[in-house]
C-alpha cells in the first residue's frame, strides 16, 4: 500500500473554490466506489494550508484518481493559486489502529 501526501497552501481569496473543488473530486470518488482508493482532505488552522493523504491498495487504483476530468479541473483551478507550493511526499502503511482498505 502506497501513501501520498501533498501540502500546500493558497492564497486567501481561493481557499473556499479549492474547498469546493475538492469536494467535487471526493462526490466522483464515492461514486465510484472503488475498495482500493481512500482520499482526504485536511485544512490547518491557519484556514489556508490543505493537506491531501491518498492511500493507494493497488497500482491500477494509482491511475483512477490522475484519470478523472474532475481531478484535472481541480488541479488546473489551483494552478497559480499558491502562497506555499505543494510537497509532496510518499509513504508505506506500517500500522493502523482501524482498518484502511
Amino acid at each position: 500500500m502506497k501513501v501520498f501526501r501533498v501540502q500546500y497552501t493558497v492564497k486567501s481569496d481561493f481557499v473556499e473554490e479549492n474547498k469546493t473543488n475538492t469536494a467535487a473530486v471526493m462526490r466522483e470518488l464515492r461514486a465510484l466506489n472503488n475498495n482500493d482508493l481512500r482520499y482526504a482532505q485536511y485544512l490547518h488552522e491557519d484556514g489556508k494550508t490543505f493537506m491531501h493523504l491518498v492511500h493507494y491498495n493497488t497500482s491500477e487504483a494509482e491511475n483512477v484518481l490522475p484519470a478523472l476530468p474532475v481531478f484535472k479541473h481541480f488541479r488546473a483551478r489551483l494552478n497559480g493559486q499558491f502562497e506555499i507550493e505543494p510537497k509532496t511526499d510518499t509513504f508505506a502503511l506500517v500500522h493502523s489502529s482501524a482498518p484502511i482498505f
